[in-house]
Parts: structure tokens; sequence; C-alpha cells
């Protein structure tokens, strides 16, 4: 059973209880824009995970099956304790490592270039780190059943969700210094030199005091949310690709063979001597942060919810589902759900042409639907398609193209 697909509707409740505290103590921890590219991207990843999460979990199995010694069985309590610790441990170091190599900061980057800290941010996932798998392997090798670690690795993502908060200020002492708090966590995604690349624990933070990484949430100083090169964009599959093709660029125009390789293993931020001086990278001065955001009235919004809605709606189908799906109805389903999630990325900035786009868009999900559903879902479909369509031409009354918001960090 995929328990974090089940645990969806808990996480949309909590994050609109979130949102209601927000507005009580009037604390904004969120933004439109933000909140609905966080939650995008969460889609994204659970979309992308059906194609590559089978393949990780086949090379455990065959390990587990052909190399461990023994099994620890599936029934023992005991077994499910040991391997939910020996899980965050493994956790922790490829944590660390996705913060301390290139390539793998690469596959990470996403779930910290939100610059804000709110529920929504937890959900905002990777859908690019496919070697991850390789740090549980040794779990495989001291006998943890494939449907422990699925259980256990679950549980370790559902712990992290609440931890993505402003509204909880410290936990008692002793809670603080064993798990996984908001304080501390807030260090994890802050880019004040003095927390960055802290904190790295899932659950636990014991592994983090003992390890030497360990930064204590300062009074004095202040969480600067993001990260020191923002992404500037609400496009989900350029936010996935974004830190890989600047890699890619940098591998292509250093004239040392030896750098073209050392790029993608050397510690991260490292660039080649000669490409660092040609093409010098331009980071933000996070004590001057500027967020960015672009403008959208009211019907605009409302367009873009609604179209949000439809894609939730959309993906928990399509995950539901994927069991019964034949491989070209998953690849099929796949296909259109990315395009539609670049399309309302591209409508949230506003860009030349948006409407023209989202017209395409719309014409694809009532055409998957009735590919998914048949006949039966035809006059739905173009219903629903006449709806959004009269929606889309309201909200473009008062367009404003390419035009960037910029507000200064508080």
């Amino acid at each position: 059973m995929n328990i974090i697909l089940f645990a969806i509707p808990l996480f949309l409740s909590l994050i609109l209880l979130e949102l209601y505290l927000d507005w009580r103590a009037q604390k904004q921890t969120y933004r439109f824009n933000d909140a609905i590219n966080s939650l995008n991207l969460g889609m994204m990843s659970q979309v992308m995970g059906l194609a590559y999460k089978t393949l990780q979990f086949s090379v455990y199995v065959l390990i587990f099956q052909h190399l461990a010694p023994w099994s620890l069985g599936t029934e023992a309590l005991w077994v499910y304790l040991f391997a939910f610790v020996a899980y965050d441990f493994c956790y922790y170091w490829f944590h660390r490592i996705s913060h301390e190599v290139n390539l793998f900061w690469a596959g990470h980057v996403v779930h910290h270039q939100s610059e804000e800290y709110n529920l929504s941010t937890a959900l905002r996932q990777s859908s690019g780190g496919f070697f991850s798998f390789i740090f549980y392997l040794p779990l495989a090798l001291i006998g943890i059943e494939p449907l422990v670690l699925l259980t256990v690795g679950s549980l370790n993502l559902v712990y992290q969700f609440w931890v993505h908060t402003r509204h909880i200020n410290r936990m008692p002492d002793w809670y603080e210094t064993v798990f996984v708090t908001p304080s501390n966590h807030r260090v994890h995604h802050a880019q004040n030199p003095i927390y960055m690349n802290k904190n790295h624990g899932g659950v636990f933070i014991l592994w983090d005091r003992w390890f030497g990484t360990f930064q204590d949430e300062l009074p004095e100083e202040p969480v600067i949310f993001g990260i020191t090169k923002p992404l500037q964009s609400w496009n989900p599959i350029w936010a996935n690709l974004d830190t890989y093709w600047a890699l890619m660029k940098d591998s292509w125009r250093t004239g040392s063979l030896g750098d073209k390789f050392k790029v993608f293993f050397s510690k991260t931020g490292w660039r080649p001597a000669d490409v660092r001086k040609q093409y010098p990278n331009k980071f933000a001065n996070p004590y001057q942060q500027v967020k960015f955001d672009t403008p959208l009235n009211g019907a605009q919004k409302v367009y873009t919810f609604l179209q949000h809605l439809t894609l939730i709606a959309l993906v928990l189908y399509f995950l539901l589902s994927a069991g019964s799906f034949s491989v070209v109805t998953i690849w099929t389903g796949a296909a259109v759900i990315l395009f539609c999630l670049f399309c309302l990325g591209y409508y949230q900035q506003q860009r030349q042409r948006t409407n023209l786009l989202e017209c395409v868009k719309n014409l694809a999900l009532v055409l998957l639907a009735i590919y998914w559903f048949g006949a039966a879902a035809t006059w739905p479909a173009l219903g629903w398609l006449l709806l959004v369509s009269v929606a889309l031409l309201r909200s473009s009354r008062g367009h404003s193209s390419d035009l960037l918001v910029q507000g200064r960090n508080s």
C-alpha cells in the first residue's frame, strides 16, 4: 500500500489549517504562486516516480533475494523499529551528500527553491533524484525485507511533512535534542551562510549532532529561505532541469578533460577555473533578498486555482489507477499531465501567447478524459472545456505580460 498516496488528503487538510492560522495570526507564510508551484512540483514528482521508482525498487529486491545472508522477516515489531532507525541513518547520508556534491545537489535542489517555508514546501519534491536509491541498498544486505523498506520509507516522509512550518517555534528541549523539529529544519532550508548545509536528518537530529552538521536556530539570525541562485520561474520542468543544465554547460565549456567529469562529482558550487573566469555566476545576497513573483488579478488567480484543483484530481486518479493501466496508457497520461503542469506554470508567469497554450492544454485534458473514460466522458469533458474557456477569456482581461513583481525580504 502506498502510504504517501493515501496521506495526501491529510496533507492538503493540514495545509488548509495552516492557511487558517496564517489568517488568524496575520503571518503571511504563503504566497499564491509559490504555493501552487510547490504543489505542482509535488504532483510531478509522484507522476515521474511511477516511471523510475519501479526500477529502483527492483534493484533492491534483486540484491535482497540474491545477496542478503538472511531475512529479518515482516512480522516482529522490533524489525520495523530497527528498520525505521536504519532507514533514517541512510537517509541522513543521502541527504548530506545531496548538499555536498554537485550531481546529487542537482537532483535535490528543487526542494529548496521556494523562498517561503510552509507545509506546501514539504510537498515540493524533485523528479530527478534517480540515484538516491543506492544509499538504501545496504539495508537489503542486512536482511530488511522490501515490504518493510517501503513501509518505513513512507513513514519517514510522512514525519518530515509537519516540520515545514513557521507556526511552531520550539519543541521541548529533549525533543529538540533527539528529533528533527520545525526549528532545526528551518535552519536546513536557510541560505544564511551560518546555516548552509546543516541539519540533514529526516526524523532524528542525532545524526547531525554526532557527525558535526548540527546548527541551532539563532534568535539573532532570522532564517532567509531559498537558494543563492534563485530559480525565478514557475515552470516545474525547468525547476528540475536548471542545475543539471548548468553542470552540463560547465562540462562542455571547460578546456580541461579531467574537469569535464570532475564538475559533476566535486563539492557543491565547484566549477572549472576557466569556465568560472569566462562565465561567472551571479549569486544573490541573502540579506538583500528580492522574492520572485508575477502579478495575477483576481480572475487569473481563480482560474489558476481551478486548473490546479483539476490537476490534483487527475493526478490522484492516475496514481490510484496506475496498477490497472497498460504501459502505453501510463506514459500517455504522464506526458499529458507533465504538459499541463508546464502550461499552468507558464500561465502563472503570464508569458506571451499563454492563452493559446492554455487552449491547447485544455483540449488535451478533454481528449485524455475521453481516452481514459470512453464515450461516457465525452459530454462532461466538452462541458468542462466550454466552462474553462469562458473562465480563460474572463481571466485574460487586464492581462499584463512578463511583468515581474518583487518584494524585499522582511
